[in-house]
């Protein structure tokens, strides 16, 4: 797979390509049915998106809200058999440029596209003025295909980006997955931390939440990939998604112990799924209060990943 940060100076072998666009946050089960049409379209498929996304260069002062970074992001799609992704700036030239020149000098004369696959309620171009109905009209002209994805529910309601923040901040993961198709997970580095858990009898990997729709503060059963280093794998474990209040600590973190693990992984990747939330973040009388909750929540989270 190769990532392409502009339309422009493509080499001429990846060009070309049947692409599903849009801004795929979550790549949930709406933009992996956009993607398989794409695919079925023609080869090889590509992926055109955005960065930042759009919502966060017009309203870069909004409360955070995306459900994973461009790295997480890339690991799902490249996962789905995406060979080519168009991750274009989303800059002031581009959040300019009306709908037809955007088909023409983007899609066409940078990309050179084949086809082009869009759910339902896409819009594009300045001011949001483009329609897949303006997709379709420039595709004829300019000679390449459209698709247009009907919209994908799931137990009778639609399926959104904004459906599954909300089941995240309500605490349920699962019903967050269930229209995801796959795990919310939390990708990035291993940071180093205060050690607090390492002395407590329970090291965790702490990373950083800057940017993301933050889920419902928690205890949390999750199960963790290693992405990077000599312990790459699997493994089960527990998390804190918060702020320690007996800490203080000033910003949400998410701290996870691995079960059954020993080794450093300050530095490495790891995507992080929340499979289930435990319990809220609680204060306690005294370290051996907390200890005894860290068992327990251990055990139970053991229990049901055991389950899965």
């Amino acid at each position: 797979m190769r990532i392409h940060h502009h339309w422009t100076g493509i080499a001429p072998a990846h060009r070309g390509a049947s692409v599903a666009m849009g801004n795929f946050d979550g790549v949930h089960l709406g933009h992996q049915r956009v993607i398989a049409l794409a695919a079925e379209a023609a080869a090889p498929l590509g992926i055109v998106t955005f960065e930042p996304h759009p919502r966060e260069f017009f309203a870069p002062a909004a409360p955070a809200f995306r459900l994973m970074n461009a790295e997480a992001r890339t690991h799902r799609l490249e996962k789905l058999g995406v060979a080519e992704i168009y991750e274009l700036p989303f800059d002031a030239a581009l959040a300019g440029m009306e709908a037809e020149a955007f088909v023409a000098e983007v899609l066409v004369a940078g990309l050179g596209v084949r086809h082009v696959t869009v759910g339902a309620d896409f819009c594009f171009g300045k001011g949001r003025k483009g329609t897949v109905e303006t997709l379709r009209r420039e595709g004829a002209r300019l000679g390449f295909g459209v698709t247009i994805a009907d919209l994908v529910a799931a137990e009778g309601a639609e399926i959104s980006s904004t459906a599954i923040r909300q089941a995240l901040s309500e605490g349920r993961p699962r019903d967050a997955a269930r229209m995801l198709g796959h795990w919310h997970r939390i990708e990035g580095p291993v940071r180093d931390g205060d050690k607090r858990g390492r002395d407590l009898g329970y090291p965790t990997a702490n990373m950083a939440l800057d940017g993301l729709h933050l889920p419902k503060l928690g205890i949390y059963a999750v199960k963790v990939d290693v992405l990077t280093g000599p312990h790459a794998g699997t493994y089960d474990g527990a998390a804190s998604l918060g702020i320690r209040p007996m800490f203080e600590v000033p910003h949400p973190t998410l701290e996870t112990h691995l079960l059954d693990f020993t080794g450093r992984l300050y530095g490495e990747h790891l995507s992080v799924a929340l499979v289930e939330y435990l319990r809220p973040e609680m204060t306690f009388d005294g370290l051996a209060a907390l200890v005894a909750q860290m068992d327990a929540d251990c055990a139970r989270a053991r229990r049901i990943l055991a389950a899965l």
